[in-house]
C-alpha cells in the first residue's frame, strides 16, 4: 500500500478571544440599596403568608396598627448585612471573608482603617442591632419585622375565637401563636413561624 504525503499550509485564527472578568467594587454605603429587603407578605412562604394574614386581620379588627419593616431578605443582602457587621466589629478580617457569587464586592481597601470604617458605614446603614446570621428566617421567608401600634387597652381574637384583652404589647405574644406567627422576643419588631 503506497503512502500519499500532503503539503498543509499552517493559518491563523484571526478572531480575537474576550474574556470578561467582573470589577470588584470596594465595600462602603452604596452597597446598603442594593438586594433590597422586601416588606410584601407575598414574598412569605404560602404557609406563613396565610398565618401572618390572619394575624394583621385581627390586630386591624382590634383596631390596631401595623407597619412592616422587613420580610423577605435576599440572600445577597443577609451576606452584606452579616460580614459589614463582622469587619466592624473585628470577628474577620476582611481579607478572610468568603466570595459569594453575584455579589463583586471587594472588601479589602488601600488600609485595613479604610477597610473597618466601610465595613462600619454598612452595619451602620443596615440599621444592624443584633449581629445577621447568613441563614435566617428572614432569608427562608418564615420571618416578618413588625410594628404593632395602638393595642394598649383593645380586645383582639385569637386563632380559637376568644377575646383577649391587650393591656401591654406583650399580651400580643401568645395571640400571634395561635395563628402561627410567633414572637421573637429578644427582637422587639421580629415574628416568625418558630420565634427565631
Amino acid at each position: 500500500m503506497a503512502t500519499q504525503q500532503a503539503t498543509l499550509t499552517p493559518t491563523t485564527d484571526q478572531t480575537p478571544v474576550t474574556v470578561s472578568i467582573p470589577t470588584k467594587e470596594l465595600s462602603g454605603t452604596q452597597w446598603v440599596a442594593r438586594f433590597p429587603t422586601s416588606t410584601s407578605v407575598g414574598d412569605l412562604t404560602t404557609e406563613f403568608e396565610a398565618s401572618v394574614n390572619k394575624f394583621i386581620a385581627a390586630i386591624k379588627e382590634a383596631g390596631g396598627s401595623v407597619a412592616i419593616s422587613a420580610t423577605y431578605r435576599p440572600k445577597e443582602r443577609a451576606y452584606l448585612m452579616h460580614y459589614s457587621s463582622a469587619i466592624s466589629k473585628g470577628i474577620i478580617a476582611p481579607e478572610d471573608v468568603p466570595e459569594m457569587d453575584g455579589v463583586n464586592i471587594e472588601w479589602v481597601h488601600s488600609t485595613s482603617a479604610q477597610s473597618i470604617s466601610a465595613a462600619t458605614s454598612m452595619a451602620s446603614g443596615y440599621g444592624i442591632v443584633y449581629p445577621p446570621a447568613l441563614t435566617s428566617r428572614h432569608t427562608q421567608r418564615k420571618a416578618i419585622d413588625m410594628t404593632i401600634s395602638n393595642m394598649s387597652g383593645k380586645t383582639i381574637a385569637n386563632a380559637s375565637g376568644a377575646s383577649v384583652l391587650i393591656t401591654h404589647l406583650s399580651d400580643l405574644n401568645p395571640v400571634g401563636t395561635t395563628y402561627g406567627v410567633k414572637k421573637l422576643v429578644s427582637d422587639p419588631p421580629h415574628w416568625s413561624t418558630d420565634g427565631h
